[in-house]
């Protein structure tokens, strides 16, 4: 499958069930880089516009970048109505905006699915002079006897997990991107609660998990329920992220 067509099928649950951004992110980019409202954003592989909407919600103008069909189309019909947003079919590697029109590229848990090279020969064409790159990933912790348990029943039942984590990016690939320039990391602690629906929902929503009617999928949510029913403290569990934020200029 083709990473851009990966979440075509999970469209609904990701819009509901994906986590967030931490307000911090925006107040670091604002005091940090000077990113102020009156910055155009280029959102690159935006899904459904979670981490558009962070940015709209401040008044920023967004063009909000993404490859899939479906997961865009969600992203218009739920902020399509803000004149501050603007959808543009394109990927990292060839985004179809003009160059030198964008003032910040953000990328929030997209990233890892880019043909790096490509993507900074192509930011760097977007970019205004001086302009910023901030690459961002909610990092699902596993501290917890429930995190921990829940990252064994990923690992038993995930198509390709192991493959795809955005973990598999690390500091040497970040300092060959920004090469010759340089990054900063800073983090924010993050937090989603779940009742079993918004679990089952949260679980659902990854693109390497079975999809209903697949192998291993009911085996998979009687597993989960079980876990759920192991762990929940009155109906609800915590799901606890880092949000880890690099930025830096090209």
């Amino acid at each position: 499958m083709k990473n851009t067509q990966r979440f075509s099928n999970r469209v609904q649950d990701y819009a509901r069930y994906r986590p967030g951004y931490p307000d911090g992110v925006i107040k670091y980019l604002q005091n940090t880089h000077g990113i102020t409202n009156q910055k155009v954003i280029a959102d690159i592989g935006a899904g459904t516009g979670i981490s558009a909407s962070l940015f709209l919600s401040e008044g920023y103008p967004v063009i909000a970048v993404e490859p899939n069909g479906p997961m865009r189309e969600k992203a218009e019909q739920l902020f399509g109505d803000n004149p501050n947003f603007r959808s543009q079919a394109g990927s990292a590697e060839n985004t179809g905006l003009e160059s030198g029109s964008v003032d910040a590229i953000v990328c929030f848990q997209a990233f890892h699915w880019f043909d790096r090279g490509k993507a900074r020969t192509e930011f760097d064409r977007i970019l205004k002079p001086d302009g910023l790159v901030a690459l961002v990933w909610n990092e699902r912790r596993v501290r917890t006897p429930f995190e921990q348990e829940y990252e064994k029943l990923i690992l038993k039942y995930a198509i390709d997990y192991v493959q795809v984590d955005h973990r598999q990016i690390g500091p040497d690939d970040l300092r060959e991107f920004f090469r010759p320039g340089t990054y900063s990391e800073i983090n924010f602690p993050n937090k989603q609660s779940f009742d079993l629906k918004g679990l089952l929902g949260r679980l659902a929503s990854s693109s390497y998990i079975p999809p209903p009617g697949s192998d291993g999928y009911k085996d998979m949510t009687t597993d989960l329920k079980t876990l759920f029913e192991k762990h929940h403290l009155n109906g609800i569990i915590d799901i606890n992220y880092i949000t880890r934020v690099y930025t830096g200029k090209l």
